[in-house]
């Protein structure tokens, strides 16, 4: 079960905001990424590119093979992934294979599903399930209340009622 948020997670989350801001900008699907190492500096971001390279190319993903690529195993492992939704199944793989420790996310996997079935859009191809379903020992946070949520939550309302 994720825990609450803490106070200090809020930085964190609206700089995966803007990144999920640029994201829709782009076309793309309003989410965003950051990673910040244990002297809360952020070392790495990314955001959804998935129209401009591959529907795999989630934030989440590249952010796990930059960790796997410039971290140490225990560097990965005091490193916290902030993202704007909790993470897919293949992106709960990749977080867990390469160890990255605590993942805070804004909205829930569920949150998002509900969101699609309001904005009347089809259903995702794969069974979303809570990441400690699929991840191992990593404390996770989230989803977010108030006005964070409904900053998020516009923002794939904007990408998904656009004409």
């Amino acid at each position: 079960m994720a825990q609450q948020l803490k106070d200090s997670d809020g930085k964190y989350l609206r700089g995966c905001l803007e990144l999920a801001k640029e994201a829709e900008e782009a076309g793309d699907v309003a989410f965003g990424s950051v990673l910040v190492n244990v002297d809360g500096k952020i070392i790495a971001e990314a955001r959804n590119r998935v129209h401009e390279k591959t529907i795999l190319a989630h934030p989440e993903l590249d952010l796990a093979y930059w960790t796997a690529e410039n971290l140490s195993a225990e560097e990965r492992s005091t490193t916290t992934m902030y993202t704007t939704g909790e993470h897919c199944p293949m992106c709960s793989a990749a977080h867990g294979w390469v160890g990255i420790g605590t993942l805070v996310y804004l909205s829930s996997a569920q949150q998002l599903g509900e969101w699609q079935k309001e904005f009347n859009l089809p259903s995702a191809p794969i069974h979303f399930v809570p990441v400690e379903d699929i991840i191992k020992n990593v404390e996770v946070r989230g989803p977010a209340e108030g006005e964070l949520l409904k900053e998020i939550k516009k923002l794939h309302e904007l990408k998904w009622t656009k004409k």
